[in-house]
């Protein structure tokens, strides 16, 4: 859509630029390798990024990286046209991860670790190579909360998606400029653009994934209290340790009174971490 910005673009806008700046995730004169996909939701986080791109007068740069893994059906002639038509710097490249994970990974289990690991491989490496300071990955609202849940009810650990990631290498620093955005407007946006979308069939072809019944379960409860998305965003951004049980961070055998303190968690934080030096 051309000219004046519509009703879900401006949405958009507000609260990528929020969450750029709650985060610092982009500064003059950084190189930003946005990792586009395909999917509806890297579509979106590309267009975005561009139209904030012009509003700095061009302060940082925006580069768009695909990674064509070789799935069966993958066709993305669609996508270089409309980079090409809108003038993006890009590159495709091919590397067939899609035939090792089909190879290691037994049938009805899921492949989306070993998937995501090579691919993250491949996106590191070619960030470093070509000099990217900032990855940008398309990850929003509604990703970090299912996250969340994920976690806790299947891996026993509290964690999710941070906006900001310094990566375990200390190499790369990985953002994700959507991290205040719903799902429902970036789907609403892809449907006002058209974009060329690019399924994925490794995953798509699996059903049940843990993932999907999350999903479903954080929509039933939303129904009935529609706050639940945004208190468990939020829930990410208050996390209070003094209530938790994590032995490394609280030595409980040697606790005494005045240790916690309910109100300043931050400082219970640091306390503890001291204690354990």
């Amino acid at each position: 859509m051309a000219g004046k910005e519509s009703a879900i673009e401006k949405k958009l806008l507000h609260y990528t630029g929020k969450a750029i700046a709650d985060f610092n995730m982009i500064q003059k004169g950084d190189r930003v390798m946005v990792c586009l996909s395909g999917g509806k939701d890297s579509f979106t986080m590309l267009c975005i990024l561009r139209m904030l791109q012009k509003r700095t007068n061009n302060k940082f740069e925006l580069f768009a990286f695909t990674l064509d893994q070789s799935q069966p059906g993958w066709d993305d002639t669609k996508l270089r046209a409309w980079l090409h038509d809108k003038n993006i710097p890009h590159e495709i490249l091919t590397e067939d991860t899609y035939s090792i994970v089909k190879e290691k990974i037994p049938v009805g289990n899921t492949y989306c670790s070993l998937c995501s690991r090579l691919r993250r491989g491949i996106i590191y490496t070619y960030a470093e190579e070509h000099g990217y300071t900032k990855i940008a990955l398309g990850h929003h609202r509604d990703d970090l909360i299912r996250t969340l849940l994920m976690s806790i009810l299947y891996s026993g650990e509290i964690k999710s998606m941070p906006p900001k990631l310094l990566s375990d290498n200390k190499k790369h620093i990985v953002i994700r400029p959507l991290a205040y955005c719903q799902e429902k407007d970036i789907i609403e946006y892809a449907k006002e653009q058209q974009f060329p979308i690019i399924p994925c069939t490794l995953c798509g072809s699996q059903e049940n994934l843990a993932r999907q019944r999350v999903k479903v379960l954080i929509d039933q409860l939303a129904a009935e209290n529609p706050k639940i998305p945004s208190n468990m965003l939020h829930a990410l951004t208050s996390v209070k340790v003094s209530q938790l049980m994590d032995k490394k961070l609280w030595d409980f055998k040697s606790l005494s009174v005045g240790d916690m303190s309910e109100e300043n968690d931050i400082a219970d934080l640091t306390l503890a971490l001291t204690t354990l030096e």
